[in-house]
This record gives structure tokens, C-alpha cells and sequence, in this order.
């Protein structure tokens, strides 16, 4: 077994809001903030967001999507997959691991660390509030207004990105696989609302492993 890793950073095109859970809300406070790192205070990419993400529109891109009743996909679907998309469907199950119990694919290859903000942008302002509500239609007029905590456009986190590579495995189309999904995130956008422009990204050196 060998383990590859791809570093770089993720600068943000447009806000960027993943929420952060928030036991308690103050009167005239952020009505849904970002999530932070209790030891900074600092904003921070959860690794499980990317690979939530990275995950999903790879299942699309890879015709898998949907076979699972919207559970990810696993082996227990691999029935269901044309011959000539199979290659593709099984190399997901080996980067992302399988429900099965008794799986032939073995453990989750990839890893995503927590991304935290850039040494370069820790001095910059984290965090900006963006007034959101909904408009009457008849009235025209906006209603329920509230606060949504974004990290502003700029920002940048540092990310990094592991494959384990074992026995059989085919290291070029695990490290494809990962570079492709992070094209997919540039294309689609990463946290909430992204219907209403959240969330445009950019990754740094997708393709550079080592």
C-alpha cells in the first residue's frame, strides 16, 4: 500500500455559508452562522463537506446516481450498472468506500482533512452578514428579513487530499476520479444556498500528487 496526498488551496469566488449549528441564538444577532474553529474562532471547511459534495456529483457524472434509492451508491447496486459503465462504478465504491458488510472493495480510500483558512488571509476580514427575505408577490414588499453569516469572496483555505493506493487498485483512475469531482465543485458550488450564487469556488494544483 502507498498513500498519494494532493495539496492546494480553495479560494472563494463568491460567500461561502456552511452552517455551524448554533445552540443559541441572540436577539438582534446572526440569525444562521458559519461554522468555526473553537480553538481560532476562524471559519473552516469541514473535510466531510467536500467529500460529501465530491462524492454526489461524482455519482452523477458517473451515470450511478439514483440506483440506491438516494443512498449512496454501493455494491449491492452493481447489478443494476451497464458493462460499459461498470469500471467507473466500481472504482467509485474503492475511493469512497461500500455499505456491504461483506464488501470484496475493501476500506474508503480517500481522506479530506478539515480545510482552514490560508496564513496569507488570516489577518483579512472572516466574515460578513448578508441580509436575506422573501418578497410578497402581491405586495412587492420583502418580508421576514434575516442575517446569514458568509466568508466573504477571497478567502482562502488550504485542503488536502489523500488516496490510499492498494494492491490492484488502478492509482490513475482513483487520482482522476478526485480531480474531476473537484472540476465538478467549481462548476456546481460547495455549502448552502447555492441557487442563489453561495459557494463558487476555485482549487489550486488539482492535478500535482504526490
Amino acid at each position: 500500500m502507498k498513500i498519494v496526498s494532493l495539496k492546494g488551496q480553495i479560494s472563494l469566488i463568491t460567500g461561502l455559508h456552511i452552517g455551524g449549528g448554533d445552540d443559541v441564538m441572540k436577539i438582534g444577532g446572526i440569525d444562521n452562522q458559519v461554522i468555526k474553529d473553537t480553538l481560532t474562532n476562524k471559519p473552516y471547511i469541514p473535510g466531510s463537506s467536500i467529500k460529501g459534495k465530491l462524492r454526489s456529483l461524482l455519482e452523477w457524472d458517473s451515470k450511478v446516481a439514483g440506483y440506491n434509492n438516494g443512498n449512496p451508491f454501493g455494491s449491492n447496486c452493481l447489478n443494476l450498472i451497464p458493462q460499459n459503465d461498470m469500471e467507473k462504478a466500481q472504482n467509485l465504491i474503492k475511493l469512497f468506500g461500500d455499505s456491504a458488510s461483506e464488501s470484496k472493495f475493501g476500506f474508503t480510500r480517500i481522506s479530506i482533512g478539515d480545510c482552514f483558512v490560508s496564513s496569507e488571509c488570516c489577518e483579512l476580514t472572516l466574515s460578513e452578514a448578508k441580509y436575506e427575505n422573501v418578497i410578497d408577490r402581491i405586495s412587492g414588499k420583502a418580508q421576514h428579513p434575516r442575517q446569514i453569516e458568509r466568508v466573504p469572496a477571497g478567502i482562502k483555505f488550504d485542503y488536502d487530499i489523500r488516496i490510499k493506493i492498494l494492491d490492484g487498485d488502478d492509482e490513475s483512475a482513483l487520482k482522476g476520479l478526485v480531480t474531476r469531482g473537484l472540476e465538478l465543485i467549481e462548476r456546481d458550488y460547495l455549502g448552502g444556498s447555492g441557487s442563489r450564487g453561495y459557494g463558487r469556488v476555485e482549487f489550486s494544483n488539482k492535478t500535482n500528487w504526490c
